[in-house]
């Protein structure tokens, strides 16, 4: 995962957003936004998506791990009954070195007019530029990669069931996004020589400009990022707020009436972070807010960041739960 642009914050977090810094009764929640109960995601299978990921290796582009993982992800969502395509393309990273890369698109529902995009990244960091033992040792990613995957397929695997959600759900699994600049290097290009407008964030920026369906749009998206480890806390972002407000404002109140204020906090942590989804609302025009660890007490991500404690360690079922469980409610209240 990226670094975090925190220039405007003290602006943004002047703005006054509400906060319930207790969590409402459920059942009082419940009856102001009236629900329908989702599927439950099975914690089980969400930590197992995560360590399979996990075995594979670090999935950097051009390794074996990689091109692993990605022919996996195209057969557990054709399994689940998504269309699926894969947009290859290539690209540079910062040290002019090219990469093969893949963003990973599966659709279910095809037919729905409307449609929620849902989003993670899948490749890791190639190098743990955090560590205070090695800043060049390649990372599990379990965490800034491997959760937010293992949430859209326990997702996709729900779906597939007896009970989909009304609306069309597509998919896509961003290649490219953790291959910044080391945090111990300088000088290196500037990312406009390449046409790019980051570093970070390789294939969103990409398919942004070049959907895999030109005409492709979505009502809304939700990004998932770093989305499972223990004492994960997820507070808004200026990017999400200044774009996607109300989609924002809706999923927290939801994971407040399902019971997960600890975790989810109405108030504003980071600025404008870089993160995938920047690119989709700029470029591609469709309203999408972030899900992120965030530890608003140090105004870092968690301690695990970049380094090789990024691992199965680090995973908590419960937060994975959580997060799907949120995700799963607002696809089913649509």
């Amino acid at each position: 995962m990226k670094k975090a642009c925190l220039l405007l914050l003290a602006f943004l977090a002047a703005i006054t957003f509400s906060c319930d810094s207790t969590g409402s009764k459920t059942s009082v929640a419940k009856a102001s936004l009236n629900l329908k109960e989702a599927p439950r995601p099975n914690k089980d299978s969400l930590y197992a998506f995560v360590e399979q990921q996990v075995e594979f290796g670090p999935r950097v582009p051009n390794t074996e791990a990689h091109e692993q993982a990605a022919n996996w992800f195209v057969n557990k969502f054709e399994g689940y009954g998504g269309k699926v395509t894969v947009q290859a393309f290539k690209d540079r990273v910062y040290d002019g070195t090219e990469v093969q890369l893949k963003n990973i698109i599966a659709s279910f529902n095809p037919s729905a007019k409307k449609r929620i995009l849902l989003a993670a990244h899948w490749d890791t960091r190639p190098f743990g530029d955090k560590d205070p033992n090695n800043d060049m040792i390649k990372i599990d990613g379990a965490n800034d990669g491997g959760s937010g995957v293992a949430v859209l397929l326990e997702i996709a695997r729900i779906m597939s069931g007896d009970n989909p959600p009304a609306v069309g759900v597509d998919m896509i699994l961003f290649d490219g996004e953790d291959w910044g600049q080391h945090e111990n290097m300088s000088d290196v290009a500037n990312p406009r020589d390449y046409g790019k407008e980051s570093w970070y964030c390789l294939g969103s920026q990409y398919w942004s400009k070049n959907k895999h369906n030109p005409n492709y749009t979505a009502y809304y998206g939700i990004l998932l990022d770093m989305v499972g480890a223990q004492g994960s806390t997820f507070y808004y972002d200026g990017v999400s707020q200044q774009n996607a407000g109300r989609v924002l404002s809706r999923t927290w109140d939801i994971a407040h009436e399902l019971g997960y204020s600890n975790l989810f906090v109405k108030e504003m942590g980071m600025g404008l972070i870089i993160d995938d989804h920047k690119f989709v609302n700029e470029h591609a025009r469709i309203p999408m807010i972030d899900i992120i660890d965030y530890r608003k007490n140090v105004n870092d991500f968690g301690p695990y960041h970049h380094t090789q404690e990024d691992n199965l360690s680090v995973i908590s079922k419960d937060v994975l739960g959580a997060v799907a469980h949120v995700v799963l409610t607002v696809l089913y209240n649509e």
